[in-house]
């Protein structure tokens, strides 16, 4: 019976581990990409390793002298395992020079260092071309150059 129990609490703690990290990526996501959306890329930036977070935020700035970004959604966020996580993110955006709105879906691609979540690549996978968005690589590509 005593195992039984301590099966159980064990089980609870890991689900309650397991939902604190995605409760967290959640919250990362939606500031990450309410940043970008409002034109708040040091708000976003928090969410980019250290080391890329002035080219990123400077990479915005250019960017943002053009582009408009009218609306987000997170279409799905799959984890995969502990401390990696796939999000498909679907953007309206219009270019102030050319006022057309466009939908670009983009796959986030999210890793967890410690307690922090980190935006580490992310790309587009369907949907019109978007500036500053990089493009998916060819799989028989040597890796070296964006399609």
């Amino acid at each position: 019976m005593r195992s039984f129990l301590l099966a159980g609490c064990l089980f609870a703690a890991a689900c309650g581990t397991t939902q604190r990290h995605t409760e967290a990526l959640t919250d990362t996501v939606r500031s990450y990409n309410d940043g970008v959306r409002w034109e708040r890329f040091a708000v976003a930036a928090v969410a980019v390793p250290p080391p890329e977070r002035a080219d990123f935020v400077d990479e915005m700035d250019e960017r943002a002298k053009d582009l408009r970004i009218s609306d987000y959604e997170v279409v799905k966020v799959e984890p995969k395992g502990e401390k990696l996580a796939k999000v498909q993110v679907k953007m309206s955006w219009y270019l102030d020079s050319v006022g057309t709105l466009r939908e670009t879906h983009a796959m986030q691609t999210w890793e967890r260092k410690g307690k922090t979540w980190w935006i580490v690549k992310e790309e587009r996978v369907r949907g019109d071309e978007m500036p500053g968005l990089p493009e998916p690589r060819d799989p028989e590509d040597d890796g070296a150059k964006p399609r």
